[in-house]
């Protein structure tokens, strides 16, 4: 079994949104990282040398790789990513190697023999 390391940057208003979703799609577990800062197109705006922008939480997700695409679209829907300008970005990433999951390796086997 194959698996992929899905990266979402969420506005941290969304985060429980993104993680029901992509539960839902088929996501097995996820980390949470808290109070993270991002910057996009447009340099956020400051007073007084405080950033004014909201909070971001990073999401990591490790998904067997003939979901990893499907769950990918679904956290970027719910979190409308494409709708609106700062919701977040999500990124697929290759893992070589895993460990630590075994326990998700047999819960997951018969629901990819299923769509396979």
């Amino acid at each position: 079994m194959h698996f992929k390391l899905l990266i979402a940057l969420v506005d941290d208003s969304s985060t429980n949104a993104v993680l029901e979703a992509a539960r839902r799609a088929g996501a097995t577990g996820s980390t949470v990282i808290s109070q993270a800062r991002g910057e996009g197109a447009k340099q956020t705006k400051t007073f007084f040398g405080m950033t004014l922008e909201a909070q971001m939480d990073v999401i990591l997700f490790v998904v067997e790789e003939h979901m990893s695409r499907h769950i990918l679209e679904t956290i970027a829907e719910v979190g409308q990513f494409d709708e609106k300008p700062g919701t977040g970005i999500a990124v697929k990433v290759d893992v070589e190697d895993v460990v630590g999951i075994s326990h998700q390796i047999h819960m997951l086997s018969s629901v990819i023999e299923e769509e396979l």
